[in-house]
C-alpha cells in the first residue's frame, strides 16, 4: 500500500473514531437532559395539579374536628382516618403536621420503618416561597423522610385556637421516588439502546461519508506533497484558490516555487562557480607564467642584459603583478558583500565633486589611450545621502569598465543630472556597444558580454560589485547600449533632505 494511501486513511480514521465519540457524548448529553428535563417536567406538573391539596385538607378534615385535643396533644384519630382516605387516593402521598417553626408534630406516613435519615424539623423557606407564587412555579422542599433528598409538596397554614402552623404533604413520597426511579431506568435504557444507538450508527455513517468527502482535497494535497517529497519538483495542486483548503494549498504551490527557484538557483550557483574557477584558472595562470617567466628570465641572463631590457621585464612583472593584485582585491571584495559584511555608511556629500576628482585621476590613463573624458551637468545638482566610499567604488568600476572597452581616441562622458528627489549619474563610453540579449546578463557573477572575453582581462566582478553597492543603497544600476553605438550605465542616489 503507498505510503499516502496509507496516511490517508490513517486520518480518515482518526477522524471517523473522533466524530464516533463525539456522536457517542452527545448521545449520552442528550438522553440524560432528555431525563432529566422529562423528570422536572412531570414533578412541576404533579406540584401545580396538587398545589392546593393543603389548603383542602385544612378546609375540608379541619372544618369539623380540631387537629389537637383539648390537652393540647394530636387529635391521632383525625389523622388517622386522613391515612384511609389518602390511602385510597394516592398512597404515596406523606402529610406532615409542623408548628410555626418547622418542627414536626405527626406525620401521616405508609411505611414509617422505610425512613433514612429522618428529620425533625422541615425548612420553612421553601414553604413560604411556595405560599408566595400559589405553587404556580417548581419549589422543592425538604423530604422529612430523607434529609439528603428534595421532594415536590404542597403546604399551607393553619391556625388553631392559640396554635398556628402548617400542613406539609410531600406529593411525591417514597413508594412514587422507587417507581420513578424504576421506570426513568427503563426510560433510559430504552432511549440508548433504541434511540441513542440507532442516532449514532446512523450518525456514523453519515459522519463517515462527510468525512471521506471533506477530507477529499485534503488528501490531494497529501498527495502531491508525498510526491513532491520524492522527487517530482513540478507537482502543484491545481485550483488551489478554489480547494476548501485553499490557504494549505496555497502555502503548499508557494512552498514549492520558492524551493525550486532555490533549486534553480542552486543550480545556477554551481555552474557560476564552475566558470569562475575556469576564468580565475586562466587569469591567474597568464600573469602568473608571465611572472615566472620573465623573473626565471632575469635570474639567468640578468647579467648578460642591457639595462633597457631589464627595464622592461620588470616593468612587466610589476603589471602583472598590478593584474594578480586586482583580480584578488576583487575577489575579496565582492565575497564581502555577497556574505553582506559591508554596512553602508551614509552621509551627505556632494556627488558632482567626487566625479570631478574620479575624472581627473583617470585623466592620465585617458591621455595614454588619446580618450577624451567628458563631465556634464544640468543645473544644481543637490548633495545625495549614502557612503562615499562605497559610491566611489561604483564609480570606479564603471570608469574601468568604460576605459577598457572604449578604444583610441574614443570619449567618456559622465553627466550628473537630478530629479525630484534623487541624482542621476550616468557614464557613456563610445565603445562596441552590448547585444540586447546579452545586457540582462552582464551584472551577474563572472560574466562578461561574449565579444569581450576574447580580448579583455577579467573575471567579470566590476559589474556585479557595482550592482551589490547599489543593492545595499536600495537602487538599482542599468544599461542601454547597442552594437556599435557605445554603452549608458547609468544608477540613482537618494537627494539629502535636510
Amino acid at each position: 500500500m503507498p505510503k499516502t494511501r496509507s496516511v490517508s486513511i490513517q486520518l480518515i480514521q482518526k477522524l471517523v473514531l473522533t466524530f464516533f465519540l463525539v456522536v457517542l457524548l452527545m448521545g449520552a448529553a442528550y438522553i440524560f437532559t432528555t431525563v432529566f428535563f422529562m423528570n422536572r417536567y412531570v414533578a412541576e406538573t404533579s406540584q401545580k395539579l396538587n398545589a392546593h391539596l393543603a389548603d383542602h385538607l385544612i378546609t375540608e378534615k379541619f372544618k369539623n374536628e380540631a387537629p389537637f385535643l383539648e390537652d393540647g396533644s394530636v387529635n391521632k384519630a383525625l389523622f388517622g382516618g386522613l391515612m384511609h382516605d389518602m390511602m385510597a387516593v394516592n398512597p404515596s402521598i406523606e402529610v406532615y403536621l409542623l408548628d410555626d417553626e418547622g418542627l414536626i408534630l405527626y406525620s401521616v406516613v405508609l411505611d414509617e420503618d422505610d425512613a433514612k435519615n429522618p428529620m425533625s424539623r422541615v425548612d420553612l423557606a421553601p414553604v413560604e416561597d411556595f405560599m408566595k407564587c400559589g405553587g404556580q412555579h417548581l419549589i422543592l422542599g425538604d423530604d422529612p423522610r430523607n434529609q439528603n433528598e428534595k421532594k415536590i409538596f404542597s403546604a399551607a397554614p393553619y391556625k388553631v385556637g392559640d396554635k398556628t402552623g402548617f400542613i406539609y404533604i410531600v406529593l411525591a413520597g417514597q413508594a412514587l421516588t422507587d417507581v420513578n426511579n424504576k421506570l426513568l431506568s427503563s426510560l433510559t435504557f430504552q432511549l440508548g439502546i433504541g434511540a441513542g444507538l440507532l442516532t449514532m450508527i446512523f450518525s456514523g455513517l453519515g459522519g463517515f461519508l462527510a468525512i471521506w468527502f471533506l477530507t477529499k482535497n485534503l488528501r490531494v494535497i497529501i498527495d502531491k506533497v508525498q510526491r513532491f517529497r520524492e522527487g517530482d519538483i513540478k507537482v502543484r495542486v491545481t485550483e488551489s484558490d478554489n480547494s476548501d483548503l485553499s490557504v494549505l494549498a496555497t502555502t503548499f504551490n508557494d512552498m514549492a516555487d520558492t524551493i525550486e527557484r532555490n533549486i534553480d538557483e542552486i543550480k545556477s550557483v554551481d555552474l557560476l562557480r564552475r566558470e569562475l574557477i575556469a576564468n580565475v584558472s586562466h587569469d591567474l595562470r597568464t600573469p602568473l607564467a608571465v611572472l615566472r617567466g620573465y623573473i626565471e628570465t632575469l635570474q639567468i641572463k640578468g647579467d648578460s642584459l642591457s639595462k633597457e631590457d631589464q627595464e622592461k621585464y620588470l616593468n612587466i612583472i610589476h603589471t602583472s603583478s598590478e593584474q594578480l593584485s586586482t583580480l584578488v582585491s576583487q575577489l575579496f571584495e565582492y565575497s564581502k558583500l555577497e556574505a553582506k559584511q559591508v554596512e553602508p555608511v551614509k552621509e551627505p556629500f556632494s556627488i558632482l565633486d567626487l566625479v570631478y576628482d574620479l575624472n581627473a585621476k583617470y585623466q592620465v590613463i585617458a591621455n595614454e589611450k588619446n580618450i577624451t573624458l567628458e563631465v556634464g551637468q544640468h543645473e544644481t545638482v543637490p548633495l545625495v545621502f549614502a557612503d562615499i566610499s562605497l559610491v566611489e567604488r561604483a564609480i570606479q568600476n564603471l570608469m574601468d569598465n568604460a576605459m577598457k572597452f572604449t578604444p583610441e581616441n574614443g570619449v567618456i562622458k559622465v553627466v550628473v543630472d537630478s530629479t525630484k528627489d534623487s541624482v542621476v549619474v550616468n557614464i557613456k563610453d563610445s565603445g562596441p556597444g552590448i547585444p540586447e540579449e546579452e545586457q540582462a546578463q552582464i551584472f551577474e557573477r563572472y560574466r562578461q558580454a561574449k565579444g569581450e572575453k576574447a580580448t579583455k582581462s577579467g573575471v567579470g566582478l566590476g559589474l556585479a560589485i557595482v550592482k551589490k553597492i547599489m543593492e545595499l543603497h536600495d537602487s538599482t544600476i542599468r544599461v542601454m547600449s547597442k552594437p556599435n553605438e557605445g554603452s549608458t550605465f547609468y544608477f540613482s542616489l537618494p537627494s539629502y533632505q535636510a
